[in-house]
């Protein structure tokens, strides 16, 4: 039978007591140390009215106390609920509301966000408030801090579970604004990691980079990855998120051995040079997921770093961390050249189908589902969007469920599942069909563009959507959007190339260091006033 997350948590810090679990800005734990901490916190979760299937919301930036906290919640039989720290109030409020916590816990660097929504929400207010570390803040009121986890027996909690049983909820944006809450059981991440440390071969003594914030659920995979192998989590400290050279020196610092980012990260590394040749000699392997990478940054890293194994990841919240995978075998020495999202990780299918629900041929566009092990629960009491996006598996009659991606996807020949993009981003314009991705993908091409991004706005007129392209230049590059737009010639027909340009300082990121594409399409291409045009001057500084 499958284990629990924190079973296997458990079995590794036995088996490892001494390794080296966590190692912080502040703080370097054991297993032995994570362990106690772990079980003094859970039982105390239980001790003030903690529930089967209750919710712990985690008002905490990555740390040793919000890693504790998350691994705490999933022993005392509870559901963890990261909630980013950078949210604004209204976005937070909603999420608690939502999901209703028994408990919140805090640390002090959420202090004002958990001020603002204790005031706003009576659902927080009637909460059990945990303080996990620093100093207590004047204002709501706490029922335990860290002496009353102290004061608890560190022996672990024995609470039978059952592997389909839920794990957390990840909130993710939804089209409405409302946060959409993803709900993940244990079995699913279980599978996942399961077979990511046997594919990566990750083994006590590896380094792991924890890049992803914990609302994210790349970092699902960095914590239970590291953590159920006697391997070492490294959290990367927020304020290096956007330094390339800091970055860089983070991974030779703490001798990483796997590195797992969203691609921008990657990208913004290759632009501005923080790779050097032969770097990073503890180094075995680079992974992302979330975005394409550019091939160009793609060849700037296999070039410097040829001892280094670089792998693609495919998958939605909705399917738990990843679904794909594709280890790139050779440096590409075409820059154009997509990158494939591969093949399935075990226990998982993916399935290319036309707009009559029939598997596309190789070669052909059409919509990607995903079905298997990976599929989340649904969204949290929200059955409507739930039967909307997992629908009946094709070919299937035994009430199997797929999720809906709202990708574009073709099967190669050779099996190979190729992103496309959005299926929102294939657009019409002048009368032409238009995969921005491919846009997208020309543009990385050129050198000087630090950052590039393409959006369609749709204005109602006659020629259908405008083509809109925001970008950044490295440091030192002088270059007109009607150059840029000259070169992109040399690789695009002229109706795919974008009619507005607007050159930014840095292009706005989402909290999961995305690129912010609605943010673009509503606040720099669709600006009608000066008001508007200052608060985009603001965002972007």
């Amino acid at each position: 039978m499958t284990q629990l997350l924190h079973e296997k948590f458990e079995l590794a810090a036995k088996r490892y007591p001494l390794n080296t679990a966590l190692v912080t800005e502040t703080e370097r734990l054991t297993y032995a140390d994570l362990h106690t901490a772990v079980n003094r916190l859970a039982r105390l979760l239980r001790e003030v009215g903690c529930q089967d299937g209750d919710r712990i919301a985690i008002l905490a930036p990555k740390s040793a106390e919000a890693i504790i906290a998350m691994l705490a919640a999933l022993n005392a039989r509870c559901l963890y609920v990261p909630v980013d720290t950078q949210n604004p109030v209204d976005r937070a409020v909603r999420i608690v509301d939502a999901c209703r916590p028994r408990v919140i816990l805090a640390t002090a660097a959420a202090a004002p966000l958990l001020d603002a929504v204790v005031a706003a929400s009576p659902v927080a207010q009637a909460a059990t408030l945990g303080w996990l570390g620093g100093e207590v803040p004047k204002g709501p009121t706490f029922s335990f801090g860290p002496s009353d986890v102290a004061s608890q027996s560190d022996a672990p909690l024995r609470l039978p579970g059952d592997p389909e049983r839920r794990a957390h909820i990840l909130f993710t944006s939804g089209s409405t604004g409302q946060p959409k809450g993803v709900v993940i059981q244990h079995a699913s991440v279980c599978t996942f990691v399961d077979w990511a440390v046997d594919y990566f071969g990750i083994a006590a003594g590896d380094r792991l980079s924890g890049h992803a914030p914990l609302h994210f659920d790349l970092s699902t995979f960095d914590i239970f990855g590291a953590l159920t192998t006697g391997a070492e989590l490294h959290p990367v400290p927020q304020s290096l998120i956007v330094l390339p050279a800091n970055l860089a020196g983070f991974i030779r610092e703490h001798e990483l051995t796997q590195w797992f980012s969203v691609p921008s990260v990657l990208n913004y590394m290759a632009r501005l040079g923080a790779v050097r040749e032969y770097d990073f000699p503890l180094l075995k392997r680079v992974m992302w997921c979330g975005e394409a990478l550019p091939t160009p940054s793609l060849i700037h890293w296999m070039q410097r770093l040829p001892h280094v194994k670089f792998t693609n990841l495919y998958g939605p919240t909705e399917a738990t961390i990843a679904s794909s995978y594709h280890t790139v075998p050779v440096c590409p020495d075409d820059p154009a050249a997509p990158i494939p999202i591969g093949v399935p990780c075990r226990g998982e299918r993916l399935y290319v189908l036309d707009d009559n629900g029939l598997p596309a041929a190789p070669g052909e566009i059409g919509h990607l589902f995903i079905a298997g092990a990976g599929l989340a629960e649904g969204y949290w009491e929200d059955p409507e969007k739930t039967k909307a996006a997992f629908i009946p598996e094709y070919g299937t009659s035994d009430g199997s469920l797929m999720y809906r991606t709202g990708d574009l996807a073709r099967m190669g020949a050779d099996g190979l599942v190729h992103f496309v993009g959005r299926a929102d981003t294939q657009i019409k314009s002048r009368g032409h069909r238009i995969e921005l991705g491919e846009i997208e993908a020309s543009l990385a091409t050129i050198d000087g563009l630090k950052e590039s991004a393409v959006v369609a706005v749709d204005e109602g007129g006659f020629e259908g959507a405008v083509i809109c392209c925001a970008y950044t230049l490295t440091d030192g590059t002088a270059m007109s959007s009607r150059e840029i737009r000259m070169l992109l010639a040399k690789r695009l027909p002229p109706y795919m190339l974008p009619a507005r340009w607007a050159a930014l300082d840095v292009l706005p990121k989402n909290a999961n260091g995305k690129i912010d594409k609605r943010f673009l399409r509503e606040n720099v291409f669709t600006q009608t006033d000066a008001p508007a045009a200052a608060k985009v001057s603001a965002a972007m500084s």
